[in-house]
């Protein structure tokens, strides 16, 4: 496990309550955030033009007034621990949940948490975290703002303003894009279930996505999620449920909120392409190339293969000073050595390096 994880302890659950299954609630809640930051899904271009320019001004108008809900962080109640075949019938499940509840998760919206505040309380009912609530809005713009008040103020009516939104974006777009993709998620979830089943969770979690893992020891068995924050929550007790995504690509989420069911959501595997190193090799090879003499040592190297000692001759350095240097690169898996007679010979992996940009991007975006 590296230094930075989620784990969800799963010591003694069966695995019968860990379920891979999609949700058109968390897929809506994907596509309204490609929509707001279509910097992230470059390989969604073609649909988010084509949808925003599609969109009702009084729609977007709307859209842009509740988009903290989805833009920089993902509003809990958006990654339903028990999904439905329906989006209508998940909005319904969304009715029955206390207004300090709904509230709470609605307004995790936060880019700089790094993790939930342990038992933080409603925003409905204690001062401080209303003041929180209402800073974090303020951040985002005079719109949000305005938005949180009504909520804290009226959140019944503003609660019933949200299910119209979503009702209202599932009408102008997002149900004709269910129905092509909720068939390749629900093909992709059976795929996984299978999986489970006939080789163990272990095999499922690689399958669904490199950054998802099975820790066991005698502590007992715990899921771990590699992503640049520390969280851990327990499940054992409870369950477990994965989410695969289309629209998500390339954010791999966790909600590990306490008081919650463990929900991760990633991106099907179909649709999964670079990026996929543990957190811990994107920051070794990143550090491995601070160093101004391995940058220069890294330009000889780009062009072919050189001993210690060639390359301690052309920079006028020892020998020894040269091997520590190429010992960080090779242990960050930057370079290719291979024995010639009795020299060892030393080359910079392009293939490595030309991924570390979009490894880092994908890193940061998980």
């Amino acid at each position: 496990m590296g230094t930075v994880s989620v784990t969800i302890d799963i010591t003694g659950l069966p695995h019968e309550r860990i379920t891979f299954c999609p949700s058109p609630l968390a897929e809506l809640g994907n596509a309204l955030h490609a929509l707001a930051e279509p910097a992230h899904h470059s390989r969604l271009h073609a649909w988010t033009t084509a949808t925003s320019a599609a969109l009702k001004p009084e729609l977007a108008d709307r859209l842009l007034e509740a988009e903290f809900m989805w833009r920089a962080t993902r509003s809990d109640f958006l990654m339903p621990a028990q999904p439905r075949e329906t989006l209508a019938e998940e909005l319904d499940d969304l009715d029955r949940m206390d207004d300090e509840r709904f509230v709470g998760a609605a307004l995790e919206i936060s880019c700089s948490t790094s993790h939930y505040p342990k038992g933080l309380p409603s925003p409905l009912v204690d001062a401080w975290a209303r003041r929180r609530a209402l800073d974090l809005a303020a951040a985002r713009g005079p719109r949000q703002a305005a938005f949180v008040e009504r909520m804290l103020a009226e959140p019944t009516a503003t609660r019933a303003w949200i299910r119209r939104l979503l009702e209202d974006c599932d009408q102008a777009f997002f149900a004709d894009t269910w129905r092509r993709v909720g068939v390749q998620l629900a093909a992709d979830a059976r795929h996984k279930t299978e999986l489970l089943r006939r080789k163990g969770l272990a095999e499922a979690l690689t399958a669904a996505s490199s950054a998802l893992s099975l820790e066991e020891d005698d502590n007992g068995s715990r899921i771990v999620v590699d992503k640049l924050v520390h969280g851990r929550t327990d499940a054992r007790g409870t369950a477990v449920t994965l989410l695969p995504t289309i629209f998500g690509w390339p954010h791999l989420f966790s909600l590990y909120s306490p008081g919650w069911q463990p929900v991760i959501q990633y991106p099907t595997a179909s649709h999964e392409v670079g990026g996929t190193e543990p957190v811990e090799t994107v920051k070794l090879r990143l550090d491995a190339l601070t160093h101004p003499m391995r940058m220069s040592l890294c330009r000889n190297l780009s062009r072919g293969a050189y001993s210690t000692s060639e390359l301690a001759d052309a920079y006028g350095i020892t020998a020894p000073e040269v091997s520590r240097h190429l010992a960080v690169l090779k242990k960050a898996g930057l370079l290719i050595t291979r024995r010639r007679g009795r020299y060892v010979l030393h080359q910079l992996d392009l293939s490595v390096v030309a991924r570390i940009g979009s490894d880092f991007l994908e890193s940061v975006l998980r």
